[in-house]
């Protein structure tokens, strides 16, 4: 593997030739094998169906995808959360209802991006795939870049199904006469070196005995695969490499033998199934007549791939969020329907793995993490109006889509996304500020996070602002009303901030599901008619909780997150985005037609 410098810059030229290679193909229509036949999208509901259609239309619209392509977003059957693995098996029934036969001859990609993204809250309304990047004319989402990294993958492979998330990046570098293919039968998935710690966090494969050569492209076939494995299980299951860290002299010049040996294992990112697999996974899904659990793509297909696969794992349920009775029997089945399924794995040892599904992994990747800034070309300023100042050159904050005023003051590591932002406005370090205007004097305190949501209520356009910290857990909730004490609002128990903003507690305060209270459904976020207005009044929330003092919310009328995205109007918030675009795009025209 070479030096981590030289792994940067290799990184770096493969992923700019595939971006190149992506941007000639936006607005063009594709060739038969240029691209894929099919994107499928998945959304959790009808609400995220909806907003992610609309979207792709906008991007079709204004020629920033490849054209001749079928583009689907797929919903989630209503009732029970299925996980990424029932949608994938719902998926293909979609495909089979729409292609008929013809469904087993394509290449189609699947993007998993049903969740509610309750760790990236700014994504909940529009989708974690439609998550705005630094860098790109006009600028690109998460969509394009996936399709980019991707590029050259349809060319090589047989008709089947790439099976991937919203919320990661991969980028490789391989040999210029190499190519990853995608044409053995079963199960194929790319694999990443990666520390035992986030071995931890993802699937590790329990490659095949023969030694790695460390070639920058390897072929292996994989003996059993873990999924979210402690280290001693790692251990334990001959999952871990060793290399011997020699690249450094020691202070006499020498090269020591006693250096650290670097221990790592190989991690999963996407991966493949051949048509074959597919059938066989539908024809299991009809059987099934219902899905009623949450079945992982990762943990309960390839668990049962390889040689060395046992069926201990369906009994486990350490990480699963929330157990069906009907778990253990599906999961018997499918280990029964998959066992002796060959699991192939590409091993791209010059490669970089992101996660950017939380917030902190958010703030870290787009404004501090230089490794991804260089690789992707990530920009401070981004397609953005804000006059440089001397003081601001080179700070680390990220701007996308934005007009600020010159005037305004943004502190290091801060995202700053579809925003109009005015002169007496100031932000704190850390923060995250998403499709806000802020007209007025207003400082928004270090480690803020602000979201605003066009609502449609009673038939009218209204606003509401989500400000909350950005280290605050939308996902964590207790059962009874008695415990919301130990649920957290910017570092102050929530029970002491609704007696700040005098708010009763019962079960009105909750939308729904009473047994499942939480930052996600308390009633706490003030409806405005005006977009500048609802900042305004959310910040003074904050206000009153940092300074202790009160600040009345019972007059107003209220809204969870949970029902924001009920009553979100998706249409009024891309007319927000497209507003921003255009006035960007005049000013631009205007500063070159004055050079």
């Amino acid at each position: 593997m070479p030096a981590q410098a030289e792994l940067d810059v290799l990184l770096q030229k493969a992923t700019r030739r595939r971006l190149a290679k992506f941007d000639e193909l936006r607005g063009k229509v594709t060739q038969t094998g240029e691209f894929w036949d099919v994107v499928v999208i998945t959304a959790a509901d009808k609400k995220q169906e909806l907003a992610y259609q609309q979207q792709l239309s906008e991007k079709l619209k204004r020629k920033e995808l490849p054209l001749g392509v079928h583009y689907h977003v797929f919903v989630d059957p209503p009732g029970p959360k299925i996980g990424n693995g029932g949608s994938t098996l719902h998926v293909l029934q979609c495909l089979e209802e729409i292609y008929g036969d013809k469904w087993t001859s394509l290449i189609i990609i699947i993007i998993h991006s049903g969740g509610y993204s309750q760790r990236l809250p700014h994504a909940s309304a529009l989708g974690k795939i439609f998550t705005a990047l630094p860098f790109g004319d006009p600028i690109y989402q998460m969509l394009e870049l996936k399709l980019a990294m991707y590029i050259d993958f349809p060319t090589h492979m047989n008709p089947g199904i790439l099976i991937t998330c919203a919320d990661d990046i991969e980028l490789y570098s391989i040999g210029a006469t190499e190519v990853i293919k995608f044409d053995k039968p079963g199960f194929t998935a790319l694999a990443h070196p990666s520390d035992l710690t986030i071995g931890t966090t993802h699937g590790v494969f329990v490659l095949d005995s023969s030694a790695l050569s460390e070639k920058e492209l390897e072929y292996r076939s994989c003996h059993h695969f873990l999924h979210k494995p402690n280290i001693e299980k790692m251990h334990q299951s001959g999952a871990v490499c060793i290399r011997r860290d020699c690249s450094q002299p020691d202070s006499s010049g020498e090269h020591n033998d006693l250096k650290m040996d670097y221990e790592y294992v190989y991690t999963d990112s996407l991966f493949y199934i051949d048509h074959s697999i597919a059938k066989q996974l539908l024809t299991f899904f009809k059987q099934l007549d219902t899905l009623c659990c949450e079945i992982d793509a990762y943990g309960d297909f390839l668990q049962a791939l390889g040689p060395g696969a046992t069926p201990d794992y369906t009994k486990i349920t350490d990480n699963v969020t929330k157990e069906g009775s009907q778990l253990g029997e599906v999961r018997q089945k499918l280990f029964s329907l998959l066992k002796g399924t060959s699991l192939n794995v590409i091993v791209l040892n010059n490669s970089r793995f992101y996660h950017i599904g939380t917030t902190q992994e958010y703030l870290f990747h787009f404004t501090s993490d230089s490794k991804l800034k260089l690789e992707l070309g990530f920009l401070s300023k981004a397609f953005s109006i804000f006059p440089d100042k001397t003081e601001n050159s080179d700070i680390s904050a990220c701007i996308i889509q934005s007009i600020l005023d010159s005037r305004c003051v943004v502190a290091p590591a801060s995202v700053i996304e579809y925003s109009r932002l005015g002169p007496e406005v100031s932000v704190g370090a850390n923060s995250i500020i998403s499709g806000c205007c802020i007209s007025a004097n207003a400082d928004v305190p270090p480690n803020t996070f602000v979201s605003s949501l066009s609502v449609r209520v009673n038939g009218k356009v209204m606003y509401v602002s989500i400000v909350l910290g950005v280290e605050d857990n939308l996902k964590k909730n207790v059962k009874l009303l008695s415990d919301i004490h130990s649920l957290q609002f910017f570092g102050l128990s929530l029970l002491q901030c609704l007696d700040l903003w005098d708010l009763r507690v019962s079960d009105q305060l909750f939308s729904g599901d009473k047994t499942s209270l939480g930052l996600w459904t308390a009633r706490i976020f003030p409806v405005c008619s005006a977009l500048s207005d609802s900042v305004r009044v959310s910040l003074k929330m904050l206000n009153a909780v940092q300074n202790k003092s009160a600040f009345k919310l019972n007059g107003w009328k209220l809204l969870s997150i949970e029902e924001m995205l009920f009553y979100k109007d998706v249409e009024d918030m891309l007319k927000f985005r497209q507003q921003i675009y255009e006035e960007i795009t005049l000013q631009r025209h205007k500063e070159k037609s004055d050079l």
